[in-house]
């Protein structure tokens, strides 16, 4: 049945507040993306391959090129060069068209007037790597292999929330029927997280054989560049940390659609290594064309930023550092050997009281004058586009150790045995064992989160809470093999810290790694994004609201609303708001970051200066 003339024209606003930045809901446009140095624009010469070699460094070694098994940027971004999905946000959040002909619209008919479904027209003239041709096909199957159960979990799955069916009307027409209305339609096959995959490779693939596609390391897609290897380099020790490297070598597509382009006739892409020595041979040696995730301590390393050979890009996005406090005892183990199970609650985060004991005591100032420029104190996890983030929470945790020493008084957790810890003498039962107040602290391998740990610990420390740090390699630590266990899904600690955000202009999808289905755990092979393994039915209420809410004043005060939620229940204790920051040589052109996207989303328009 049709909606009525009022709620479509609410539907009309709603996607163009989707399509044009959200401006419609706040009523002013987003703010320009800040950088420390813009690229250099000098006309370089034209024409494919005249470019010669781009060197990329990832201090991240990626590990996967399928971006629907990949879990972080590391991988969705080098798998970004050969892959494209239907359309894309640039940084303004304004929708481009990539492998679709046009962006669909009420007024072009590829809206439907319901809200319930979706109809994109793909571009003629594209054809996979191997030369096969691409088709409404194509999309089909990508969804097929992100929704297959078999394949073991999709990583991306969660963008792909509420569609009822995907069909190729003809070989240049795809529909995405919805559940119900969906305010979203702009998320499937759209930005970082909708890049499409050949069917004519992945068939054979499609189920629980799905990690041993060699096209998983050796994609054929419809960008600019191909995969003609990937290989691991050497094991490196670098102190107490163990570093994989390898490299990726790219040559362009020859069956890309603009003639001219791609630019260089050859990318070289090594993985691994350090943030600092990333930094070095970017800005200083100028060995490296790009470098990404440049986050450095700019106290310690003022040099860095000033370096000859090249130039930081420093736009804020989506991303948030955060603290994420374990609801589940990783130290007790169910009859089959699952930690941080549901079966056992933590021994003191189930207390309210504590968890805003250690928000208090966190010192985000300190924290944040790491990254100098580059970093901005957090309150919200949810801080972009400008209209979604909550006013209501930036006084809700100040740093303040004496009423996080008072809230743990109140909690029953002091020093009954004088040994400098807290412990719970005074409010267990008979029998019952001495618990005290120690926590393990994970995170990934960079000097900056080493350096935010001690902080944290020094703090913490000084209200009597025991804190043991830990960190792992980046590949160990975002990896998604079920089978390695110091990761973040897995969150074997009491505490872990990384930056993650909203990938799309719309944070639904975001927004939905809270809800209860969420919870990683040994039944979804720890796929689950609630890490943090909360639940609470109002939050799941406020997001299936937000799935169907067309108004976009009301929709921006639900997701404002589960931010707040998220942040009073100290389910998650944000630090600081990280630019994306990267190194660009001095003569490269036409870099342009989106927060909406991978760093290399636009590496077809990359080129090289003249002297």
């Amino acid at each position: 049945m049709m909606l009525k003339t009022n709620t479509i024209l609410r539907f009309c606003f709603v996607i163009g507040s989707l399509l044009w930045g959200l401006t419609a809901c706040a009523g002013e446009p987003l703010p320009p993306a800040p950088t420390l140095a813009p690229t250099p624009t000098t006309a370089p010469p034209t024409g494919r391959g005249a470019g010669g070699v781009l060197r990329i460094l990832f201090w991240q070694a990626p590990t996967i090129l399928n971006p629907h098994l990949a879990s972080s940027q590391k991988d969705w971004a080098p798998a970004r060069v050969t892959y494209e999905p239907l359309a894309s946000f640039d940084k303004d959040g304004n929708l481009i068209p990539i492998l679709a002909a046009e962006i669909p619209s009420l007024q072009n008919g590829g809206v439907a007037p319901d809200g319930k479904s979706v109809t994109w027209k793909l571009r003629s003239d594209v054809k996979w790597s191997d030369g096969m041709p691409f088709s409404a096909a194509d999309v089909e199957f990508t969804y097929d292999f992100i929704a297959n159960h078999a394949v073991n979990g999709a990583t991306t799955f969660t963008n792909y929330q509420g569609i009822e069916s995907v069909k190729a009307q003809d070989d240049l027409t795809v529909r995405i029927d919805f559940q119900a209305v969906n305010p979203a339609w702009a998320v499937p096959f759209v930005g970082v997280q909708g890049m499409i995959i050949p069917r004519h490779v992945f068939e054979p693939y499609n189920g629980a054989n799905a990690a041993d596609a060699p096209a998983n390391l050796l994609p054929v897609g419809t960008g600019p560049y191909r995969v003609v290897r990937f290989k691991a380099e050497e094991v490196l020790f670098l102190g107490n940390t163990l570093v994989e490297t390898n490299k990726i070598i790219y040559e362009p597509n020859p069956y890309f659609r603009e003639p001219d382009k791609p630019y260089f006739s050859r990318i070289e892409l090594k993985g691994g290594g350090t943030v600092n020595e990333a930094a070095r041979a970017v800005l200083q040696a100028g060995d490296v064309d790009y470098a990404a995730n440049l986050q450095i301590n700019f106290q310690e390393q003022p040099g860095l930023a000033s370096g000859s050979k090249g130039q930081l890009l420093a736009p804020f996005g989506a991303f948030v550092e955060r603290i994420l406090l374990n609801r589940t005892d990783p130290n007790r183990e169910t009859a089959d050997g699952e930690r941080s199970s549901l079966q056992f609650p933590h021994p003191f985060f189930s207390d309210l009281r504590v968890r805003q004991a250690f928000a208090h005591a966190i010192d985000r100032a300190a924290i944040a004058s790491l990254y100098g420029p580059t970093g901005q104190p957090a309150t919200n996890i949810l801080v972009s586009p400008p209209p979604f983030e909550s006013p209501n929470t930036a006084n809700q945790y100040p740093f303040d150790l004496a009423k996080a020493a008072r809230l743990l008084d109140e909690a029953g957790w002091r020093d009954t045995n004088r040994d400098s810890i807290r412990d719970n003498g005074m409010i267990r039962q008979a029998g019952e064992p001495l618990i005290t107040l120690r926590v393990l602290m994970q995170t990934a391998a960079s000097p900056i989160r080493q350096q935010t740990q001690e902080i944290i610990k020094g703090t913490l420390n000084s209200i009597q809470v025991d804190v043991q740090l830990t960190f792992f390699d980046s590949i160990t630590f975002f990896s998604s093999d079920p089978a390695i266990t110091n990761t973040r899904h897995h969150f074997y600690a009491d505490l872990e810290m990384y930056s993650t955000g909203n990938r799309s202009p719309d944070p639904g999808a975001y927004m939905r790694t809270w809800i209860c289905s969420e919870i990683a755990q040994k039944a979804n092979s720890w796929k689950g994004l609630n890490k943090e393994r909360w639940c609470d039915p109002a939050y799941d209420a406020l997001y299936q609201a937000s799935t169907t809410e067309i108004d976009p004043a009301r929709r921006r005060r639900l997701f404002i609303e589960m931010n707040d939620k998220l942040i009073a229940d100290g389910v998650v204790i944000p630090l600081v708001r990280q630019a994306d920051i990267s190194g660009v040589s001095n003569t490269l052109v036409g870099v342009d970051l989106s927060p909406w996207d991978a760093d290399l989303w636009n590496i077809k328009d990359w080129k090289r200066s003249t002297p």
